[in-house]
Parts: C-alpha cells; structure tokens; sequence
C-alpha cells in the first residue's frame, strides 16, 4: 500500500527538474530500464540488450524496448475500492466499459451514458460486458445520491453482474498541490487534470481481470447500436497483427481499445506521470513506447460525445465526430485471411490495406497489366453472402480499376508463390471501379477459400484498392 509520505517524497523528486516534462520521460524510464536490465538480466537476450543500445542512440526510438519489457509494471496497484454498487462475477466477459465521473457544476450526463450503452446493446452483448464506473469525485453525498439513482435504475444490470459502482478513498491520491505548470495552465486547471490522471489509473487498475479488453468512454457519452458486433468484427479482422490502442472515436479519451493485460502497465504510466501532461497526451505516448507508431482508427465511429457543458468548470464543450453514426452501422466480417498481389506496390501501400477498414488505409499499386492478379486466401475456409470492393478514391478518382473481374476459390494448395486455389469460380465484371455481389453463398456450392480480382485488360492509370468488404453467414463470435 502507497502512503502519503511516499507520495510527498515522489513530488519532491518530480519537482527537482524545472525543464519541460520529455526530458524527464526519457531520464525516468531509461533508467529504469538498466535498472531492470542489471537487477533481472533474465528478462532480455544478449542480442535484444545490443539492439536496445542502438535505439538509445536515435531520439525516434528511444524508448520502446525500455517501457515494454519493465517487469515492475506488470503488477497492480495495491487500492482498496470501495464497491458502492454491484461485485465481480467470476468468470472473465469479453469487453469492460470503464467510465469515471465527478461532479459537475452544470449538467450530469452519467445516467444517460450508461443508459445507451444497455439500450444500444442486445441480449447476447449484454452477457459479454461488464460496466465499471468510478465515482471520482471526494463528496460522499453527492456519490451516495447518485449511487442511489443508478441503482433505482439500473439495479437488474447490478443483480445481472453487468455494472459495477467502485470508489478509491481520497487517502490513496497522490498530493495535488504544488503541482508542474507545465504548459502555464493555472493551478486549478493543472490539478483538475492531474487528478484526472490518477482517477483513471485507479480506474483501469480495478478493471485488469474483469476481461479480455477494456474499452475506454468519458461520462458523456452516445453509443451507436450492437457496437459491440462491429467491435468484434474489427477485432477478428485485425488477428495476428500486432496493435496497442484501436480507436473509435477521434475525440479525448472515448471509444478507446486495450488488451486488458495492458492495463496494469497503463495504470502505473498515468500515475508516474500523473501532474506532466493532461490524460489523452499520455495515452499517445503509451501506445508509442509499446511500438505502435501510428493511430489506427476506425470509421463509422461508434461512440459520440454528447455533453455540453465541460467537468472542469462547467465550460462548454460541444465537440462532435462528425464520423459517427448512430444507426446502419454495417462494418464487414473480413475474416482473417492472407493478401498477395502481383501488381508492383507503391512505397508503403501494401495489399493489407485493403482489407483494413482503418481511416485513409488502401492498396496503391503501379498500372496493371493484363492477368495480374490480387487475391485473398482465408487462413480457413468460409461461407461469404456478400461482397463488396470499391477502388479509386475521391482525390484520385482515375485510378480505379476499368477492366477486372471477381472471382471466387476453392481447394487451396501450396505453391512457390504461396498459397492459391486450384479452382475458381467468376462472380461478376467490375463497372465504373466497383463491384457488389449479394446472396454469394446461394450462387456457388462450396466454402469460400480464396477470393482474387484478375485485371482483363492492361490500363495505364494507376490502381487504388480502396476497400475490399466481405460478409459472412456466420457470427462474429464463431469466426474468432
């Protein structure tokens, strides 16, 4: 258990350095990096030591291998919550909601949050959330009486197991005064998010085994309908590629994805550097030192922002993602499959990026020639009703494909260039660079093993895949 001695010792050392706070990440960490390296040499390999020495040299990569391999982050924090509402079931769901709210000077959008998540959810997604919301704020009336509302409310999902009311005493913060001004924010600004920080911390810290993911939301929240479906989907689609945070949203802190083994690291993070910078600044630098170098977000959004009026002094705040949709949202299966291309690739627009349903990810190829080919191969084989691919795009709208044909594969073997189907079926003519084909599995007899796109007629433009969407006639939950 952390006591507040320790804490005061921890501001003093974090106030030595009057300098901005990247310097410090980097002292910080590094050091704990050789201090792991020397005080556990079991965690990394002579070669991984040698290739983490050359990172230290370029600033880029700095600190990637260091905040990955720290074993000191893998445990929890020692909290005692208060449950003020609702207790873990024992067995693991797929996805925890985390929400952390306090009080506000103007309008509480709690309830309604909450609210959304449930309605927007069907019976079966019901059974594979957990809600978990951390009533941050120190006035224990004001958590009482709302805990009271949410339990009037809401008290069969408490019964079901499907929401948790938790608090961590004020006992356990770190001290909020004297904080960095960092950015020349006024003081209460500062602690308002610095204590933002650590409410979250807290927060994830409480979630780790509750799931396999975590899904991050703000307290002012819109779901879009079966968003856990089109989570799944995206999930399933992104199997065997490595990933830290996928986003749903554009907006702070909402519709952010972890692993839920994440968590514990991600909670001693923010609370490490709880008074340097304000929570969604963090959360990049997160995902950065765990090696993922860009964002990968998703479109439609499923989740939007629908406060007015800010936590931090009642402020208004009507920021909207203009990417979200409420309704019809329709994300594609995209089973987990493998994509080759002979079509010669421009810079880093590789065949991937096609089947990605990522904002601004697409294949661009160099012009094809007649015969070339890009096929899918599914690592197993599957019933598909419906596809769907669209190339060029609206800045390049030439570089579409004007002669290809659809086609669809069984009987997989190995060859020299990889993978492909002996035998294929075709589906239909691409018109206008685009090609849609309904009620797929009525049309052929056989499970789906390859789906390729065969260029008929050389053209001189060059070639965007933009998307490439399949759907399938099974669940989601049977192609994981």
């Amino acid at each position: 258990m952390t006591t507040r001695p320790q804490w005061k010792f921890m501001d003093k050392m974090r106030c030595f350095r009057k300098r901005s706070m990247f310097p410090l990440l980097g002292v910080l960490i590094t050091f704990l990096l050789f201090f792991n390296l020397y005080m556990d040499g079991g965690y990394m390999l002579e070669a991984e030591k040698r290739q983490l020495g050359d990172s230290l040299m370029h600033p880029g990569n700095r600190y990637i291998h260091t905040f990955r391999d720290l074993s000191n982050f893998s445990g929890t924090i020692n909290v005692t919550y208060r449950y003020l509402a609702g207790i873990p079931l024992p067995r693991k769901k797929f996805l925890t909601i985390g929400l952390s709210s306090v009080k506000r000077r103007r309008g509480n959008y709690l309830l309604e949050t909450i609210k959304s998540i449930f309605d927007q959810s069907n019976y079966e997604e019901l059974n594979e959330i957990v809600v978990v919301v951390h009533l941050a704020d120190f006035d224990l009336v004001w958590c009482e009486n709302l805990v009271q509302e949410i339990t009037r409310k809401f008290g069969h999902h408490i019964i079901a197991g499907r929401l948790l009311v938790i608090q961590a005493p004020e006992e356990f913060y770190p001290s909020l005064e004297g904080l960095k001004r960092n950015y020349n924010d006024p003081d209460d600004r500062v602690r308002f998010r610095s204590k933002q920080n650590v409410d979250y911390a807290f927060l994830l810290n409480f979630c780790t085994n509750l799931s396999h993911y975590y899904m991050m939301l703000e307290d002012d929240v819109r779901c879009s309908r079966n968003f856990l479906t089109a989570l799944k989907k995206v999930i399933t689609s992104r199997e065997g590629s490595y990933w830290v945070m996928l986003e749903f949203s554009k907006l702070g802190y909402i519709g952010k994805l972890y692993h839920s083994k994440d968590l514990p690291r991600l909670a001693h993070f923010l609370l490490m550097f709880y008074q340097e910078m304000p929570c969604d600044w963090l959360l990049i630098h997160f995902r950065g030192l765990l090696a993922q170098k860009d964002v990968i977000r998703f479109k439609p959004s499923l989740f939007q922002h629908m406060g007015y009026y800010s936590s931090y002094k009642g402020a208004e705040n009507k920021l909207k993602d203009d990417d979200f949709e409420e309704d019809s949202v329709d994300l594609p299966d995209n089973p987990p499959a493998r994509l080759y291309t002979n079509i010669k690739v421009f810079e880093s627009y590789e065949a991937t990026k096609a089947y990605s349903s990522i904002i601004d990810e697409y294949f661009w190829g160099k012009p094809p020639s007649t015969g070339d080919f890009f096929v899918i191969i599914f690592n197993k084989s599957t019933k598909i009703r419906r596809i769907t691919i669209v190339t060029g795009t609206e800045d390049r709208q030439s570089d579409i494909l004007h002669h290809g044909a659809l086609e669809v594969g069984q009987k997989s073997v190995e060859t020299k260039q990889g993978r492909q189907c002996g035998s294929y079926i075709t589906l239909g003519e691409f018109k206008g660079g685009k090609i849609e084909v309904n009620n797929v599995d009525h049309k052929i007899g056989f499970d789906i093993e390859c789906v390729r796109i065969v260029i008929t007629a050389s053209q001189s433009e060059w070639l965007i895949i933009r998307t490439i969407s399949l759907w399938t006639t099974q669940p989601v939950s049977q192609l994981t």
